[in-house]
């Protein structure tokens, strides 16, 4: 059976399921039609990575207190979080996948690392 390729157009022979005539149209259609979404979640996972990373290199014990210029001097993002934990007293844990961080006064965070019973 001959039918077109959707991608280069040239016509192909192959399984009556077949769509594209090669892995390369495959791969290059696909990434052509969901590459803008798919480059926009990469860079905001990139971000959440990143920050995950840094908070990570300021807690190695699983707790610790830092101050905000030293978070944005590493580089770190304060809008990209994954979750949010609000305690019962009302404060806000924002936590980058397990690391997690606290505001404070005096713009210092606590950092801790989430446990298990915290969903």
């Amino acid at each position: 059976m001959n039918k077109p390729c959707p991608e280069c157009g040239e016509t192909f022979v192959g399984r009556s399921d077949k769509v594209y005539c090669s892995s390369y149209c495959r791969t290059t259609h696909y990434n052509r039609t969901h590459g803008d979404a798919s480059r926009f979640m990469r860079n905001i996972n990139n971000v959440l990575r990143k920050n995950r990373r840094i908070l990570a290199s300021f807690n190695p014990t699983g707790k610790a207190r830092v101050h905000r210029k030293q978070l944005a001097d590493a580089g770190f993002k304060f809008g990209y979080f994954t979750n949010t934990y609000r305690t019962k007293a009302g404060k806000v844990y924002y936590f980058c996948y397990e690391q997690g961080y606290l505001p404070l006064d005096q713009d210092y965070f606590a950092l801790v690392i989430r446990q298990e019973y915290v969903d």
